[in-house]
């Protein structure tokens, strides 16, 4: 019935779509094997793509050749570039989305996807012969054979979900839970553990008032995630805010007797940063009130999304504390929240290719690596395909630094460090965040994608005119003087000193109360070189003028990490022969198996007299 395939992906998530999609445009047959067609590509929980550090990603996805980015901007709502107030490190483009468009743009973008094909059945378990993985067996006793698969199971192992005291199966509300797999894969000498998500109640946006709210409005000038110039839908919807308050709280209070999380019931850690009503007002008792983000779930549907307001109290406890809330006096209830625990696979027990050290061949990306969905399982589903199809063909693996994508940060940290709870990606994270923007997500990775086949020639020429432009016009500010006649009423103006002879240009700029707008009012040349340019060239070329010192510092400190990074260590060196290092730390770099000497100094229980010894020995 089935020919044999390059590669198999498991799961049609955000991690699984994307697996799927950079493995066949660079030339694998790829089957995508899913539980149901009609959820391609779920939004599980808030219709939203981006956000803090998540942008990032979502940028670097795109700029690379991954489809999240197009998906995002055909089926935008409301478009918000994130904590613009600060520096272009902190900037991170936010988008609502409409939920059934958002899927069903991926599985368009799927279909005319050559070399994808689809199945809709459940992956039982998987095949082994020789140590590596060659298909897999499905619930309707399929063998299909593959030469990798790429396993992106999301919430659905063993998926248990919880509402008060109700609990029953499910990887998703609607949709049952997949089982067979953690207990074969347990067999063959995996760790599992289990962690725990939750979504709040859906509610019918004709019940709320929303003159009891503030109004939320997109930015007036649209931003977009994807490089390319996919069209942008010409309207914004309104999304509104609003606040819990102490009735709320004690409302909620009623039903902590009947709170699987409270109870012991759910044993699966939660995510610490994105935490259940209940769990806000248990843990933040001094606050009286949290704020709710009120959020329309599509063009055509009145269903509103109570983001801020997860939970997984009985529904009439969930329903009676919404009303308590301004807006919600009358508010009806379309769906309850609920919460759901599933089985996850320490991602330590993967390289940092995200192929699993046990078997050859095999992939785990997204949630089933403990992250948090969406963004973080969109790019590990990326990654994981690219490296599935150039393990196959013998061809050099793709491993992302830290020093040059969030993806690389995310991923070093999962396979390096671990993770105990939901994984979540933030700008913290990253040490080098300040050359990680958003804004030159394309100037750093677009040559990797055109180098891997998934971006054109013509758009990485973009990508140079994009360099070459912005370079232009600094070049402009360093050669051209300006007087104290032309520029001291703006400086007045803007509440810096004025100067008492020319000066360059690009002095001035680095100025913090002064931009380029300033500047075109005291020179008509430089407003004339900028109308030559789009915004985007001349934002690149301002964040240029303004952090050009910083990024020289932050260069020379990667320049100063690159020599561990790039000494490489023999993946079956023996720790044990080196009696100097520590027991903690033979026992965790046996187990990690880091690649390199940089990687090695990052993992938890390695001191730096270990990284020494290490040293020494490789310089011998």
């Amino acid at each position: 019935m089935f020919n044999k395939y390059d590669i198999i992906v498991v799961g049609a998530g955000h991690a699984g779509c994307e697996a799927a999609a950079a493995a066949a445009n660079m030339g694998s047959n790829v089957l995508l094997i899913t539980m149901n067609m009609e959820t391609i590509a779920q939004m599980s929980c808030n219709p939203a793509m981006g956000g803090v550090a998540k942008g990032q990603i979502v940028r670097e996805i795109d700029a690379m050749g991954g489809y999240s980015g197009i998906i995002t901007d055909k089926t935008t709502l409301q478009f918000r570039m994130l904590n613009s107030s600060k520096g272009p490190a902190m900037w991170s483009p936010r988008a609502q989305n409409d939920r059934k468009r958002f899927a069903e743009e991926w599985r368009l973008a799927l279909e005319r996807t050559p070399n994808v094909d689809f199945w809709q059945d459940t992956v039982t378990s998987i095949i082994i012969k020789d140590h590596k993985v060659c298909g897999v067996r499905t619930s309707l006793g399929i063998k299909i054979q593959s030469e990798a698969v790429v396993l992106t199971n999301g919430t659905f192992l063993n998926g248990l979900i919880h509402v008060g005291e109700k609990k029953f199966g499910g990887g998703r509300t609607g949709e049952k839970s997949a089982t067979g797999l953690t207990e074969q894969l347990i067999e063959l000498g995996f760790e599992s553990g289990r962690m725990k998500t939750g979504t709040p109640p859906r509610v019918d946006g004709r019940s709320l008032d929303y003159s009891k709210m503030e109004e939320q409005w997109g930015d007036a000038i649209r931003g977009r995630f994807s490089h390319t110039d996919v069209p942008l839908p010409k309207e914004q919807k309104c999304c509104w805010i609003t606040y819990t308050n102490t009735e709320v709280h004690e409302t909620l209070k009623e039903g902590f007797e009947k709170s699987p999380m409270f109870t012991g019931r759910i044993k699966g850690l939660g995510p610490r940063y994105c935490p259940s009503i209940e769990d806000k007002i248990n843990r933040f008792a001094e606050r009286d009130r949290h704020q709710i983000f009120v959020e329309p779930e599509g063009w055509n549907t009145v269903e509103i999304y109570v983001n801020g307001f997860s939970t997984s109290l009985p529904e009439e406890v969930q329903c009676k504390a919404l009303t308590k809330i301004p807006g919600f006096e009358r508010a009806k209830m379309f769906r309850p929240g609920y919460a759901i625990e599933y089985d996850f696979f320490p991602p330590t027990q993967l390289a940092l290719t995200l192929e699993t050290k046990n078997l050859n061949n095999l992939y785990f990306a997204g949630q089933i690596n403990g992250t948090t969905g969406y963004e973080e399982a969109a790019c590990q589903g990326f990654i994981a395909g690219i490296n599935a199809h150039l393990k196959i063909n013998n061809k050099e693996e793709l491993i992302l630094k830290r020093s040059e994508s969030y993806i690389g940060v995310l991923i070093d940290d999962l396979v390096t460090k671990g993770t105990e709870e939901p994984y979540r990606m933030f700008t913290s994270r990253a040490e080098h965040r300040l050359l990680l923007r958003q804004d030159n997500a394309d100037i750093r990775l677009s040559p990797i994608g055109y180098q891997l086949g998934l971006i054109t020639k013509e758009r990485l020429e973009k990508v140079h005119k994009k360099v070459a432009d912005a370079d232009h016009i600094v070049d402009y500010l360093k050669s051209t003087s300006i007087s104290p006649q032309q520029v001291n009423p703006i400086l007045e103006e803007q509440g810096t000193p004025g100067i008492a002879q020319n000066v360059k240009m690009f002095q001035l700029i680095t100025r913090p109360q002064l931009g380029f707008e300033n500047i075109k009012k005291a020179d008509q040349k430089f407003t004339e070189l900028l109308s030559n340019y789009d915004q985007e060239t001349i934002g690149q070329a301002e964040i240029k003028v303004k952090y050009e010192s910083y990024f020289e510092k932050e260069l020379e400190i990667v320049d100063k990490m690159k020599r561990m990074e790039d000494q490489t260590i023999n993946p079956e060196f023996n720790y044990l022969e080196l009696i100097s290092l520590s027991k903690e730390a033979r026992e965790k770099l046996i187990k990690i198996k880091p690649r390199t000497l940089g990687q090695a100094s990052r993992i938890s229980g390695v001191s730096p007299s270990d990284i020494s010894v290490l040293m020494v020995h490789m310089t011998k």
